[in-house]
């Protein structure tokens, strides 16, 4: 039986003018009970472009993709929250499927890049070493705390404002999506995965640079190993 609980739509940018007006029409703005922008300092005319679509843009103080995520939650009364990156890599048609799986009554719902009917923008690559990373973090986390996840580190989800809340989610930049996996595990909420296609990103530049990104998150995980369920 499926419940029924109020959503928001947040859309997190920072410079992604390419991204945002190649795909907002194919955001489904309906579907969802709330919808917002999330900031993140950009001067490309990005919030320019949502605000004059009548979208509620919220700024940020501080910088970074973790800030942005509790900005977001701190900034709705909705049950739950979908997390959504216009820049080209996270398709805006699984965002009905986010709901639905949602409203089944998870804590949390990840798109996964790893499922069967999933595939990672890396799949044609020889080296792949962006997957295999995600591939090794999740698979420690598993591993530690009892999982079965196949995309711990992707974004693109939706969550419950009670699951954040209760996960206190305190890391920087990318590091806040592999910590609020590992937290949910910790605590054995209900998480689901269904399946993205990760498509080619449009436009602008990602932050996520690979060497500093991994070493921050080895950083993390060795401090979730440390003080356990003491957050």
């Amino acid at each position: 039986m499926k419940l029924s609980f109020k959503s928001a739509l947040v859309i997190l940018t920072r410079n992604e003018i390419e991204g945002i007006s190649s795909l907002f029409g194919k955001i489904p703005f309906d579907a969802t009970d709330e919808c917002f922008v999330v900031d993140g300092g950009s001067t490309d005319g990005t919030v320019a472009f949502v605000e004059e679509r009548d979208i509620t843009v919220v700024g940020q103080d501080e910088r970074g993709r973790g800030a942005a995520f509790r900005i977001a939650m701190a900034s709705t009364d909705c049950d739950y929250v979908i997390f959504y990156s216009p820049d080209g890599n996270e398709d805006p048609e699984d965002i009905p499927k986010l709901i639905d799986k949602m409203e089944e009554g998870y804590d949390m719902v990840i798109c996964s890049r790893f499922l069967p009917d999933g595939a990672n923008e890396e799949d044609d690559l020889v080296f792949p070493w962006r997957a295999w990373a995600n591939r090794a973090f999740t698979a420690i986390a598993n591993y530690l705390w009892g999982g079965r996840l196949t995309d711990s580190i992707n974004g693109f989800r939706a969550i419950t404002k009670d699951a954040f809340n209760k996960l206190k989610p305190d890391g920087p930049g990318y590091v806040i999506e592999y910590q609020l996996s590992i937290r949910a595990l910790k605590k054995g909420l209900r998480v689901a995965e269904i399946p993205t296609v990760e498509g080619q990103r449009i436009g602008g530049e990602s932050y996520a640079k690979s060497l500093p990104t991994g070493i921050l998150f080895l950083q993390f995980l060795f401090r979730e190993l440390k003080i356990g369920k003491n957050f």
